[in-house]
């Protein structure tokens, strides 16, 4: 029994000496045996912890679930009227993706890095994680911090630790920065041009100019102001609660989803129809050349032209005015006392006679 009690002390200690030297082979090989064990026991005990919910608190899970439905009624008629609106745009630019948004994944915590940081945390693994992308992390509806895979494991940096970075916007004048993780409760905003003013209880939130985040997600609120040689420097109380970290929802892609792929030059423009051809009655007396100026004539308007031509050319005056060929005529003479009328045409048709007066 004594040696039993020995070899697993000394089991231990090799174990501990192991696990202080900070080695990340050793790290990530202990992580890959013990985080699913935890995933497993975790899962077990929330599954009987909601049992005991569902049959011991029934009165108490009724009560918070007819706040919750009225609080979702609220919110789904806020999302039928901005539906309406999204069907309205989609109206006039049906060029607009339609597909479906899938940029929110849930993620819970299995176990903090390190016991003695409260910065790091392991994440279960979402499908579709890449490495070398930074996921945005929000607990409830403010900012939590940043996540990364590595080494076929996510791993969730909160806002108190110096890897947490994104895109922020600071006060009303909408000052541009970037916060950094610093301490509890805590980051720096750094690199916020000196000409923005910036008082002590300015809100601060996302820009979404980074792809992590989504834009205007509350962050913290400033509470010290610093000024350096090239720019001002913004201390900010966090709203995260990152003592208690449960769940929380990954950011998978933050860029805008409704205009993706969208061009405004291949946008559909209405095709103007061709005008009916007009009813043409067809003279006896119609020449040569004004035949072939209406088959001219009914062949353009035959051909159907577009409402954007790709090329417009100048058009040279003659086709705009042609001439008219002219046909030479030689008068009669003119007989004395004797009213005579004009000479007819060939092509031309009949006109009366004007009555002239023999004053001689």
């Amino acid at each position: 029994m004594k040696t039993r009690i020995i070899i697993i002390i000394i089991l231990l200690l090799i174990l501990g000496v192991l696990l202080t030297r900070n080695d990340e082979r050793i790290t990530d090989a202990l992580l890959r045996v013990i985080n699913p064990i935890k995933q497993n026991y975790k899962t077990f005990t929330q599954e009987i912890e909601d049992k005991g919910h569902s049959y011991l608190f029934q009165k108490e899970s009724i009560e918070k679930l007819t706040k919750e439905n009225r609080i979702l009624r609220k919110r789904l008629l806020e999302q039928t009227h901005y539906i309406k609106q999204v069907k309205d745009i989609y109206h006039f630019l049906p060029r607009l993706s339609k597909l479906p948004v899938k940029n929110i994944s849930l993620t819970n915590t299995i176990s903090y890095v390190k016991l003695n940081s409260f910065s790091q945390i392991i994440l279960t693994k979402p499908k579709g994680i890449q490495e070398k992308h930074i996921y945005g992390l929000i607990q409830d509806s403010v900012i939590a911090g940043i996540a990364l895979l590595h080494n076929n494991q996510l791993y969730g940096y909160l806002t108190s630790d110096e890897r947490c970075r994104f895109a922020v916007f600071v006060g009303k004048e909408k000052a541009p920065g970037i916060a950094i993780g610093l301490k509890e409760h805590k980051m720096l905003i750094k690199f916020i041009p000196k000409w923005y003013k910036i008082n002590i209880g300015d809100s601060v939130v996302t820009s979404g100019l980074d792809d992590i985040f989504f834009a205007n997600l509350p962050v913290g609120v400033v509470t010290k102001v610093d000024t350096q040689s090239a720019y001002k420097v913004a201390y900010i109380k966090t709203y995260a609660d990152i003592f208690h970290p449960k769940l929380f929802f990954l950011i998978n892609n933050a860029a805008a989803t409704l205009t993706e792929g969208f061009d405004a030059n291949a946008t559909n423009l209405p095709v103007c129809t061709p005008a009916p051809k007009p009813i043409i009655t067809v003279d006896e007396n119609i020449t040569a050349t004004e035949e072939l100026n209406l088959s001219k004539e009914e062949n353009l308007s035959e051909l159907h032209i577009s409402s954007i031509p790709e090329r417009i050319d100048q058009t040279p005056e003659e086709t705009i005015e042609p001439e008219i060929p002219q046909e030479h005529h030689v008068e009669p003479k003119a007989k004395p006392k004797t009213a005579q009328k004009p000479p007819k045409r060939k092509h031309q048709p009949k006109r009366p006679a004007p009555q002239v007066l023999d004053l001689f």
